[in-house]
């Protein structure tokens, strides 16, 4: 067994942990938790780091920029399918105030929604260069690991990468689609996931929805 090791620091974003499934042109998703990227030691080491919670441990304690948190943690067993570094979480406590960033949005801080509100209101790809930019802090922006299933008649063939998201308002000022993304298949055919994917994703809401 992989012993725990110790972290502490100021949480600098939080944000959904959706694990993306790919095959061809059809796309499921896991809803698992969220992701805390943090600022601070781990394993002694000072640095920038993710750390994955579940949806209960964040129902209680409602992670938010600016808080100051420590606990132990375990490298995740396969980082192709995580976004986050470590994960099961153990001995969590809150550090001094607990007080919510104020900030006018872009980005939007605060408690990021129930994992069921994400659900509901679809995403945007989003590309990787502003997520970097301007929204890795943000509550709607989302990194997923993606898994690929490359011949739906040989399964365990499979690619990985990372894919960013919007799930915030149409109208924001600073979001940008990038790139179309291909998803390779069998006999070496390729998908393109064009901007109508994006269109039909979030019909139902409004610009500032």
């Amino acid at each position: 067994m992989t012993s725990k090791i110790h972290f502490e620091g100021t949480i600098t974003s939080v944000q959904p942990r959706i694990r993306l499934l790919r095959s061809f042109d059809q796309r499921s998703h896991s809803y698992l938790g969220y992701v805390l990227r943090v600022d601070g030691t781990v394993g002694g080491e000072n640095r920038m780091f993710w750390i994955a919670v579940g949806n209960k441990t964040h129902a209680r304690h409602r992670f938010h920029v600016g808080q100051k948190i420590s606990g132990k943690c375990t490298p995740v067993a396969d980082p192709h399918q995580e976004s986050a570094e470590f994960y099961k979480v153990s001995n969590l406590k809150l550090l001094g105030k607990d007080e919510i960033m104020k900030k006018n949005p872009p980005p939007w801080l605060g408690v990021p929604q129930d994992l069921q509100v994400y659900r509901e209101r679809g995403h945007r790809r989003l590309s990787s260069h502003t997520y970097e930019k301007h929204c890795s802090r943000c509550i709607w922006g989302c990194r997923m690991a993606v898994e690929m299933v490359i011949d739906q008649w040989n399964p365990h063939i499979k690619q990985y990468r990372y894919e960013t998201f919007c799930y915030g308002p149409k109208s924001c000022s600073v979001y940008e689609a990038g790139p179309i993304r291909k998803v390779p298949g069998r006999k070496g055919m390729v998908w393109e996931e064009e901007d109508w994917v994006n269109e039909e994703e979030t019909a139902h809401r409004g610009l500032d929805d």
